[in-house]
């Protein structure tokens, strides 16, 4: 297979390196690879004999044309010529894109086999019991338990819990504080009496706990003060219950569970935050007969740390220590994003097995961070202008200025009472650009940047505030 790889001036030696060993043209074509055009890609096909060619993944052309002219296939490559070397070995096994970069085009599809995989592996799974179709225990993933807190106040009770589930949660925890009557909890549970997803309670009142049984599949948390209670109607309705250890031990309280006639069964331990004792408590979570929780939610609610690498750990530390289920939430700020982060945390443990590491999965949980920097080559230039400082004073655009925002997942950019709105900071510009409201490039280079902002706000879940450092 005979390979075309046009390049530029800076980046040949790299595309040279990489295709060592594989019979390939590398052709400069000018001082940058994404400039390259449709007529000059046209003249360097015609000049060889070429089985495909495979142009720089950061190229905005389209090369449609010239692969009708010619019957030579066109694909795009990395956007990094440093990656050239990771595709190359791979091509007689894909078949790249002709319209989305290589990296992107690979990792998209090492993601959709990473998932097919997840599917295929629940689907076989064993278990040992099953709540509305959602395995529990036995081999099948861990499910991700979210609570939605004092759900007796919440307005949009319904639209939370089909969020939470939409996030990713496997089961929605519905908690009621002290002040929550029965009458809060029929009214909470009759809103969401049609939702065929399993829902769970969670209240030591046994009169609470009772008034949810008319649509919970599982209580939080029993034990020896309120299974004498309610036990017997748990039992009677085919409900699971969480069952934690109280001034009564773990076991204690699972055989008074199991006494009360509740066959589905899920042992807490009490996983305890960072400080007050979670290595500890890590060593009362071993084999009880039953499937295991394990309160995640509790050590990253209490963590003042980015909460996707601490889900990341805690997944794997319950995966370590066999549990069934996981709880997470969202109640504070720092920690929104918690669900979608653990469901893809328990996501990379289904694909760990069999595995030394939860590395090169085809799922991660990298957002900031790269697995590895790319050495991209070094700027060449002959002379050189230190920057000057931006003047204080500012000189206002005639045309007028722009008040900035974010609503929901998108960017709002607002001039004289009229908005642009947009989900990218490329498109705003363009629109705002195109409609003549921007008279000096300075402005224009001042909005870029805070549309920029703006977006990667969105991108992050992180507030916006205009002219203000992100």
């Amino acid at each position: 297979m005979r390979i075309l790889l046009p390049t530029g001036s800076a980046t040949r030696e790299m595309v040279k390196c990489a295709a060592g060993g594989f019979d390939a043209d590398v052709v400069v074509t000018g001082e940058i690879a994404s400039f390259l055009t449709p007529h000059t890609l046209h003249l360097l096909i015609k000049k060889g004999t070429y089985d495909l060619v495979i142009v720089s993944g950061m190229c905005t052309a389209s090369f449609e044309q010239v692969e009708r002219e010619t019957g030579i296939p066109v694909y795009r490559g990395p956007r990094h010529a440093a990656d050239l070397a990771l595709i190359l070995p791979v091509l007689d096994s894909i078949t790249l894109s002709r319209t989305i970069p290589a990296d992107d085009f690979l990792a998209a599809r090492k993601a959709d086999d990473a998932f097919k995989r997840i599917g295929e592996l629940e689907q076989r799974a064993g278990f040992d019991f099953v709540i509305r179709d959602i395995k529990i225990g036995g081999r099948s993933r861990i499910k991700v338990l979210a609570e939605v807190m004092d759900a007796h106040r919440r307005d949009n009770i319904r639209g939370i819990v089909e969020h939470y589930f939409g996030l990713g949660a496997d089961i929605v925890d519905l908690g009621f504080g002290f002040d929550a009557t029965v009458g809060d909890v029929s009214r909470v549970f009759s809103l969401l009496e049609d939702i065929d997803q399993p829902l769970a309670v969670d209240s030591h009142d046994p009169d609470l706990i009772r008034a949810a049984l008319v649509r919970a599949d599982i209580v939080l948390s029993l034990q020896e003060t309120n299974i004498p209670v309610i036990g017997a109607c748990v039992a009677d309705v085919g409900a699971a219950a969480v069952v934690v250890p109280g001034n009564s031990t773990l076991k204690a309280n699972l055989a008074m569970a199991e006494r009360a006639g509740i066959e589905c069964i899920i042992a807490d331990p009490l996983l305890q935050p960072v400080g007050s004792g979670l290595v500890h408590s890590l060593k009362h979570f071993r084999h009880t007969g039953y499937p295991l929780f394990f309160g995640a939610g509790n050590v990253v609610e209490l963590l003042d740390a980015d909460s996707i690498g601490a889900n990341a750990l805690l997944a794997g530390m319950a995966y370590e220590v066999g549990a069934s289920i996981i709880f997470t939430s969202e109640h504070s700020d720092k920690t929104s994003g918690s669900i979608r982060e653990m469901r893809r945390a328990t996501e990379m443990m289904v694909l760990v097995k069999g595995r030394p590491y939860p590395k090169d999965l085809g799922i991660d949980l990298l957002v900031l961070k790269e697995k590895r920097k790319r050495r991209e080559p070094p700027l060449e230039y002959e002379t050189i202008t230190i920057a000057k400082k931006m003047p204080a004073e500012i000189i206002y655009d005639p045309n007028g200025n722009f008040r900035i925002g974010i609503e929901g997942d998108h960017i709002v950019a607002v001039i004289h009472g009229k908005a642009v709105q947009g989900k990218h900071w490329q498109d705003v510009l363009y629109t705002i650009l195109s409609q003549g409201n921007v008279s000096l490039l300075d402005h224009a280079a001042y909005l870029g940047r805070e549309l920029y902002k703006a977006e990667l706000a969105i991108r992050y879940g992180r507030s916006f505030e205009q002219d203000a450092e992100f």
